[in-house]
């Protein structure tokens, strides 16, 4: 601690001498990584999905076709992520303004096809800029709108390659089967989940076990 003449204590960290040099380095597994954070707006849209209820495999399907269908008409290079559920979020905005637009998806089925009924409307600008502003400062309520958007963007293509459950991920074992008798099998997969952090958002990924019926018992 040092005086000035009228001023107050000021604390003086001390410097590092230097790195070690004693011992050997080791490696570390680690399960919470920085998330570099872009620093724009993405655009909010609100999807429904006739029938409702369907599963969220369902729905990523659905929106999934939707998106490569009517690719020339309205969402060009765009590729939105989208949450199995209600939220779909864009880099560009959709030519279609505060607008509310329908759509039908036909879906080829083995026996017959699926007809759902699909509409998206403008529900907000997020801005993930606002968001690293305010976990730099550290003096604003974190927008949980931008952590949300973060959040199906981290999540949007492990949700289309593997089977989510909750908010963790699973795959079917190729080469590693753990049968456990009873029909039953030892799928193994991984929990994610983003969250805010000093400074920083922060990704955390945890390795997960999950019992399934055993894939050979359906024929």
């Amino acid at each position: 601690l040092s005086a000035g003449a009228a001023g107050p204590f000021v604390f003086q960290a001390p410097r590092r001498p230097g790195m070690g040099t004693v011992g050997k380095p080791i490696k570390l597994l680690a399960n919470y990584f920085e998330v570099e954070i872009p620093k724009m707006d993405v655009y909010h849209y609100e999807v429904d999905i006739k029938p409702d209820k369907c599963p969220r495999r369902v729905n990523r399907e659905v929106v999934e076709y939707m998106v490569q269908h009517f690719k020339p008409q309205l969402f060009g290079d765009r590729k939105p992520v989208y949450d199995g559920k209600k939220n779909i979020y864009t880099v560009l905005a959709l030519p279609i303004g505060n607008e509310k637009v329908d759509f039908e998806v036909t879906i080829p089925g083995e026996g017959k096809d699926r007809i759902f009924k699909v509409s998206i409307r403008w529900l907000a600008v997020v801005s993930w800029h606002l968001l690293q502003e305010t976990l730099v400062s550290g003096r604003l309520q974190v927008p949980l709108d931008s952590v949300q958007a973060l959040d199906v963007a981290m999540r949007h293509l492990a949700s289309m390659r593997y089977t989510p459950v909750g908010r963790s991920f699973f795959s079917p074992p190729e080469g590693y089967y753990h049968p456990l008798g009873g029909g039953r099998e030892v799928w193994f997969g991984f929990h994610q989940s983003v969250r805010p952090a000093m400074w920083k958002m922060m990704l955390n990924i945890d390795g997960e076990e999950a019992v399934w019926p055993q894939m050979g018992e359906f024929g």
